[in-house]
């Protein structure tokens, strides 16, 4: 049977004639809104209250009258917003009640403080919105956690079958391979400066490397407080570069964020490396289009294989798919028998990869 999708009003196939007349979640144009708790999770427009899963500037936004979250990632917004990013904050513990809804927030293994929101109603069962997540373990924050419900609520950035990411610590090995193959040039690493640079940097660590990682200035404050979070990133240094210290850079290894590359400051160190550390990388064309000569594919989110063992293991009774290739997993879905349906919600972008 065909019913028409919840956000766009358009038809969708793989939809059940079992939808509830009153979800607990309903699409918006500020987000994903549950109106027995009159709040919205990730919701792209200020709104009176929101539920963030974690701070990406794609999913955490500052101007919300109130905002719940786990206690780092209030910590990283105000790092990221100020602290005057909202009106109150409230940080998530255990289980909140929330109007007619209790919620409770879970590891989502993507970044530190990042979570997967559970919202239940008595009536309406349990509904989790995953946020942005990922199976592969990640020193930087707490590993996934399965949470059985009902409806999951699933990113879809690599919901298509090309994409199966390598082990990230043999992607650092190549790393340290160039790096021992060129030691007169520089590494410089793209890398998001929330998350993924401190991924690199750990995995750095676990593969042995021990002497210093340079830093660029727009990664140090969040450098700083994994550490203060117990995170050991070991000895990081400023990228600075001062008269006469270029040859110094010689076989090091500098981390920035991609938009730094894009400027004449890469080019200040010797006879660079440009690497960029992304699951976008297994696609070529993106590698050459922003001159990347070492691309890494090193993911903070689900790929294939990983999402849909999630949802096999979670089995839920409908998947809602958001924020990436929906078609292949609604598709997939379908194949196995399972309900499915697009969200289409708009706003989310690339940055936590």
């Amino acid at each position: 049977m065909m019913l028409p999708c919840l956000c766009m009003g358009q038809t969708c196939q793989g939809i059940s004639a079992d939808v509830p007349t009153s979800p607990l979640l309903l699409p918006r144009p500020e987000g994903l809104y549950c109106p027995a708790g009159d709040f919205y999770i990730d919701p792209v427009r200020p709104v009176v209250k929101a539920l963030i899963t974690h701070a990406h500037s794609d999913h955490a936004r500052a101007g919300h009258g109130a905002v719940m979250a786990t206690a780092q990632t209030l910590d990283l917004m105000a790092i990221r917003y100020g602290e005057d990013f909202t009106g109150t904050r409230q940080i998530a513990e255990g289980l909140q009640r929330i109007g007619d809804v209790t919620v409770s927030f879970h590891p989502a293994g993507h970044v530190l403080g990042s979570a997967q929101i559970a919202v239940t109603h008595k009536d309406m069962g349990t509904t989790v919105v995953t946020g942005d997540y990922s199976r592969i373990p990640n020193p930087a924050c707490a590993p996934f956690e399965p949470v059985p419900c009902d409806i999951l609520v699933t990113e879809a950035t690599f919901a298509l079958p090309v994409f199966r990411h390598p082990d990230p610590l043999a992607e650092i090995r190549r790393l340290l391979a160039s790096v021992a193959a060129f030691p007169e040039r520089a590494h410089m690493v793209g890398a998001y400066a929330l998350g993924k640079a401190q991924r690199i940097i750990m995995l750095l660590r676990e593969a042995g490397w021990v002497d210093p990682i340079y830093i660029h200035g727009a990664l140090e404050r969040l450098c700083a407080y994994h550490i203060e979070q117990g995170i050991p990133l070991g000895d990081l240094r400023p990228a600075t570069m001062e008269r006469n210290r270029k040859a110094e850079f010689a076989g090091q290894i500098i981390l920035a964020p991609p938009s730094a590359f894009a400027a004449t400051w890469a080019q200040r160190f010797p006879d660079p490396v440009i690497c960029f550390a992304s699951g976008w990388m297994q696609v070529r064309a993106r590698a050459r289009q922003r001159g990347v000569e070492l691309p890494l594919v090193i993911s903070d989110h689900v790929d294939w294989p990983d999402l849909t063992r999630t949802i096999t293991q979670i089995d839920p009774r409908e998947t809602w798919v958001t924020h990436g290739r929906e078609d292949a997993l609604i598709r997939w879905c379908q194949m196995e028998g399972r309900v499915a349906r697009p969200l289409r919600l708009l706003g989310y972008e690339e940055e936590a990869d």
